[in-house]
């Protein structure tokens, strides 16, 4: 029997729990998903499966197994996409993962210009500001924004990326101009929840960690275009990445207030699996992105 067929069958029945499901999901019969999991059993030696009228698990011998299919389906996988890069035009779709307000901001102009010059790459575009498990959720390639931390995953700088404390000029009228972090009102604060206070031998970032843990800030909301709105309406303070604010700086409705205290650069990283052999659409994406922002980003030109 075909032995990268029987991979496969073992592998989505292994994924979907059941014999039918995988049988619909790989568009063939049930008795033929049996036969090759049987082949593959008795080809091993070992019992992959417990079997019951309702269930489908793993055995410990199947759990071991699973790794091993994983890795050699996915490196012929790999194999394909590699030899990609010998034709003369990138092809395929490119899923790809980024944050909200970066990507709604920002985003759109480069995907149009890289789909320019790439025409046969498809986009498969997906936002959400939390981390996300890219080899787990089978993206190809993620932006991430911060100053990242070890891990299993390949990270390229692409641009940098500056915080800055803002508010409008009403609330700095009302309020007063602060000239240290400590003059700042901790329940005028506009909390951005996923931020990381994590440069404690900054005063400014001490300061807001103080307003969030001692006070109950003004408003605290996941979303940076949401608090930028309140900020300009004269709510309060925040701190949040030029990327995001710049616009409103630049038309006056927001002014940087502490610019001497500014927490250290972050950068913005496309990030994808070093295990992976880079198929052509993701290498020419980054090389794509890498020159597109450059280490003067349009934002920060105020």
């Amino acid at each position: 029997m075909d032995k990268l067929d029987t991979m496969k069958a073992f592998l989505t029945v292994s994924s979907e729990g059941s014999f039918t499901k995988a049988a619909e999901k790989l568009g063939t019969s049930n008795q033929l998903v049996s036969k090759y999991v049987s082949h593959l059993e008795a080809h091993l030696g070992v019992r992959l499966f417990n079997r019951t009228t309702r269930k489908v698990r793993l055995t410990e011998e199947g759990e071991q197994c699973i790794e091993h299919v994983q890795h050699i389906l996915e490196s012929i996988q790999d194999m394909e996409g590699g030899l990609g890069q010998f034709k003369h035009e990138a092809q395929g779709v490119l899923r790809i993962n980024a944050p909200v307000s970066f990507a709604t901001r920002h985003l759109a102009p480069l995907l149009r210009d890289f789909k320019g010059v790439n025409p046969a790459v498809g986009i498969n575009l997906q936002l959400n500001d939390r981390k996300i498990d890219v080899i787990e959720e089978g993206f190809d390639v993620a932006l991430r924004i911060g100053q990242l931390k070890s891990s299993s995953l390949i990270a390229k700088r692409i641009a940098p990326i500056r915080l800055v404390v803002c508010a409008s000029p009403d609330y700095l009228n009302r309020n007063g101009i602060p000239q240290h972090p400590d003059q700042l009102i901790p329940e005028h604060f506009l909390h951005y929840s996923y931020m990381e206070y994590n440069q404690p031998q900054l005063p400014l970032m001490n300061a807001l960690k103080r307003s969030i843990k001692e006070q109950r800030p003004s408003m605290s909301c996941n979303n940076g275009d949401i608090l930028v709105e309140a900020a300009i309406g004269g709510e309060g303070y925040l701190l949040q990445p030029t990327f995001i604010v710049g616009e409103a700086i630049k038309q006056g409705k927001l002014t940087i207030i502490l610019d001497d205290y500014e927490p250290d650069l972050m950068g913005l990283y496309v990030v994808y699996p070093h295990r992976k052999l880079i198929a052509n659409k993701l290498s020419v994406f980054i090389d794509f992105i890498s020159d597109y922002y450059g280490e003067l980003p349009y934002w920060d030109r105020f």
